[in-house]
């Protein structure tokens, strides 16, 4: 798809409310606005990484690179013929986390109109999985508070390990937690208390070979459950940073938890769909459960697997870029039309959003049928459909290393004697270390924001 089709069939969507470009806003503006741009300890501001809607479909959840989460309230009048588009979004609450946060789960009962509900999972680094409630603040409220943790420590210390992913399914008394080798299942109700289950993805983290092939190994880096409507057996799907995929049933007892592992490696090389990839970072499964898709950092396309035969390749939806490390999230929602299967919306890091559907209903390269640019220059981090399919939501943001000029300082290259003579070798690496990490102060964000669009129909497109 080039860029002239996809500026053509952006009609199809409107913006209809959005947060500006944070990275410009003022800091000194009211709280509603400063507290979703709070500054980083070297002075750039935060930008979105990842948007998801809650469980009633009134309210977004969002992550910046700043620790901070947030939660944006729909406005009322967002789909009104009398309102003045774009909206202004504003956040209604935020939670100052103390570290870098891995995961952000809002509670799969959430509801706007009952305030115990309004409930979130988070992970930060060297702290046990917190929940949080999601309550209105102001400059002069105090930070929340968590109102339960969830500690995930070694079996033989007290060293806590940092949940990589996490997912919270309905009916919400439990969720579960993947780690190094490692899924936890934890009761929601048991507020201190280690897991109630743990299965490790491989046998043995002290055999030579890790594991002697059996299992998948490294991080889990995501996590999804069926849909819970699907017509068999509930299934988790799980990813890792080492490029492989397994299938989990909780609701069987001991290592029998394991359904499937195989690697996603071969599908996406050459030899196949050749998209590349470097690490799972998403695993989401289609509306009716039956299909699979997984996709990877540094690669171009996701994977579309049927669960019906384990480790096949059905196909792969091309052209999605996700060219570097950030993650880029999709989401997927059930075809309108008569051509089955279903649709799946994903940003790239060209600040375009691309729409395939008809997915599931084909093999091999499937192209994405229409799109828009939703950012000018920054990743689209997440793209996230409600469940109206009336409107949809997309967060931008993302760093730039500027290109170093030829009248830099000179600090930013190895130093030379006056004779021209490089120094010694110790010299010349800690001056290429003192390079990367001046050009790494040097990082300035690109625009962040996050917007909702509205959805044109046939009819008000051609009018």
């Amino acid at each position: 798809m080039d860029s002239e089709e996809v500026l053509a069939q952006g009609s199809r969507v409107e913006l209809a409310a959005s947060t500006g470009d944070i990275t410009q806003q003022n800091g000194s503006i009211s709280s509603s606005s400063s507290t979703s741009i709070d500054e980083r300890n070297d002075g750039l501001r935060g930008y979105f990484e990842t948007a998801q809607w809650t469980a009633d479909g009134t309210t977004i959840l969002t992550s910046s690179s700043s620790n901070l989460i947030s939660g944006y309230i729909v406005p009322q009048d967002l789909l009104s013929p009398t309102a003045i588009r774009p909206l202004a979004l504003n956040p209604q609450s935020t939670i100052q986390l103390p570290e870098p946060s891995n995961v952000l789960s809002g509670a799969p009962y959430f509801h706007l109109a009952e305030p115990w509900t309004q409930q979130l999972l988070v992970s930060a680094r060297d702290h046990p999985i917190q929940l949080f409630y999601l309550s209105p603040t102001s400059p002069s409220s105090p930070p929340p508070k968590p109102a339960s943790s969830y500690p995930l420590t070694k079996a033989r210390s007290e060293t806590f390990l940092t949940a990589t992913s996490l997912v919270w399914p309905a009916p919400g008394t439990h969720f579960i937690a993947g780690s190094r080798n490692l899924l936890a299942k934890f009761d929601v109700s048991r507020t201190g208390e280690e897991p109630l289950v743990r299965i490790k993805t491989i046998p043995s983290e002290r055999h030579l070979s890790k594991g002697g092939g059996v299992g998948m190994r490294g991080d889990v880096s995501a996590l999804s459950a069926q849909p819970p409507d699907a017509s068999y057996a509930s299934l988790l799907a799980a990813g890792t940073w080492t490029c492989w995929v397994g299938l989990y049933d909780f609701a069987q007892a001991g290592s029998s938890c394991a359904v499937a592992t195989w690697s996603v490696a071969r599908a996406a090389g050459e030899e196949e769909a050749a998209i590349g990839g470097d690490g799972v970072m998403q695993t989401i499964w289609s509306p009716c459960g039956r299909y699979l898709l997984v996709g990877e950092r540094k690669s171009r396309g996701v994977l579309v697997y049927d669960v019906r035969v384990t480790g096949k390749l059905l196909g792969w939806l091309a052209g999605r870029e996700a060219r570097g490390n950030q993650r880029i999230g999709c989401d997927v929602f059930p075809s309108s039309d008569d051509e089955g299967g279903f649709e799946v919306w994903s940003g790239t890091t060209d600040g375009v959003v691309k729409v395939w559907e008809g997915v599931g209903s084909r093999e091999g390269t499937h192209n994405s049928a229409w799109g828009w640019n939703a950012s000018h220059e920054s990743t689209i981090g997440s793209t996230c459909v409600h469940q109206s399919g009336s409107v949809a939501v997309t967060c931008s943001g993302s760093w730039e290393f500027p290109d170093d000029d030829s009248d830099d300082d000179s600090s930013s290259s190895p130093s030379r004697s006056s004779n021209g003579v490089t120094n010694s070798d110790s010299d010349s690496e800690s001056d290429v270390s003192s390079a990367e990490e001046f050009t790494w102060m040097r990082r300035r964000n690109k625009e962040s924001s996050l917007k909702i669009w509205s959805m044109i129909g046939n009819g008000e497109e051609e009018s």
